[in-house]
């Protein structure tokens, strides 16, 4: 990793400066520190749970862009934009 410019490092260590709650760790932080699974394991658990890989793909990844207006109001409507997004495209492109 190529080191930051001389400038770029006095602006972090400003910012680390202003942020008294998240002080940068040291090396004693460091060896003190503990996996996420071994202090809140029924946490990970269900992070882990969450999701898991589609048994049978049926959707592609894309990028696809649009106007700020609309994503916004797709984005307003809550949870599940993006499905109600997909079922607004197939409706008007499939017709079904």
């Amino acid at each position: 990793m190529k080191p930051h410019s001389a400038e770029k490092e006095a602006a972090i260590q400003a910012g680390i400066a202003r942020d008294p709650d998240n002080p940068e760790w040291t090396a004693e932080d460091f060896a003190r520190a503990r996996p996420a699974a071994e202090i809140a394991p029924d946490l990970v658990a269900a992070w882990r749970r969450s999701r898991g890989p589609q048994k049978k793909p049926t959707k592609e990844l894309v990028s696809l862009r649009i106007e700020r207006e609309v994503l916004e109001r797709l984005r307003a409507s809550g949870p599940g934009w993006q499905t109600r997004a997909n079922d607004m495209l197939r409706a008007a492109v499939l017709g079904s």
